[in-house]
């Protein structure tokens, strides 16, 4: 058994990973956060931003981290620099439509069983069989 996030349109992603609340931005500024606290980083936070974007060919959601500005940030002894724009790329979460899942799992030995689709936003429970 096997959950899948479908794939819905744009919009609908963006918001959902980018969310009006401030949690994904969190939860994302967290890794620099991390990096300083773990490995001696001097990551500024306040001078990266959040990202949501949707990589339709992938069939993902990918976060990432903006640079606000030219800069440079020191991790572990050693110097990264940043232009102004210039992305970390951070995360991703897959989405799926039936039958490519179904044509991914044929290819690892499995074949889809059943399915249940809930509604919007679509999201999808699957059962396998070898």
């Amino acid at each position: 058994m096997i959950g899948l996030d479908l794939v819905k349109d744009e919009e609908t992603l963006v918001a959902a990973y980018d969310d009006a609340e401030g949690v994904t931005a969190a939860f994302n500024l967290n890794l620099l956060a991390r990096i300083n606290r773990e490995l001696g980083g001097d990551f500024d936070l306040d001078a990266f931003a959040h990202k949501a974007v949707w990589n339709a060919r992938e069939s993902r959601i990918e976060m990432h981290l903006e640079s606000l500005r030219a800069q440079t940030v020191h991790v572990a002894g050693r110097a990264f620099r940043f232009a102004a724009g210039e992305t970390l790329h951070t995360e991703n979460s897959y989405k799926f439509r039936l039958d490519a899942f179904a044509r991914l799992a044929a290819g690892a030995g499995w074949r889809l069983e059943r399915q249940w689709i809930s509604e919007a936003p679509a999201f999808a429970v699957v059962i396998l069989r070898a």
